[in-house]
């Protein structure tokens, strides 16, 4: 299975937005500069978070976007369901002749295992306790 930039944006927006959550909202241009991303990009993405209920915004001169519930709450899987669909590694499983169905099966349950039980408050304190030469996570 292949997550797109959707996916791997969506979750930078979310992670950054962990790492600051309870200190209001954050304009998308500030995550967009730190992550050196396209502005106008990440705002397609974060309208289909904030229509799921993830995110929050607020208009003015100090709004932005937060999340809409503690980072604790909200899974990795959440995210990339709202952004990418269904976590699937091949379409049409049911189609499939038994022994390989059973293993697309396996596949995308060990996906959204890891998906579903890593969360935004552990991967914002994560990025923030690591640097990049040793990028690894265990969950």
């Amino acid at each position: 299975m292949k997550i797109s930039t959707k996916g791997r944006y969506g979750l930078t927006i979310m992670i950054e937005l962990s790492k600051q959550y309870g200190q209001g909202p954050i304009p998308l241009r500030q995550i967009a500069s730190e992550n050196h991303l396209s502005e106008a990009y990440l705002e397609q993405l974060v309208s289909p978070l904030r229509n799921s209920g993830l995110v929050k915004s607020v208009r003015g001169a100090y709004g932005g976007y937060m999340l809409a519930k503690p980072p604790h709450l909200i899974s990795a899987a959440d995210v990339i369901k709202v952004l990418e669909g269904p976590i699937q590694p091949v379409e049409g499983i049911e189609n499939e002749a038994p022994p390989q169905r059973e293993l697309w099966i396996r596949v995308r349950d060990a996906v959204k295992e890891v998906l579903d039980k890593t969360n935004l408050e552990d991967l914002a304190k994560y990025t923030e306790s690591t640097d990049d030469s040793n990028y690894m996570f265990y969950i």
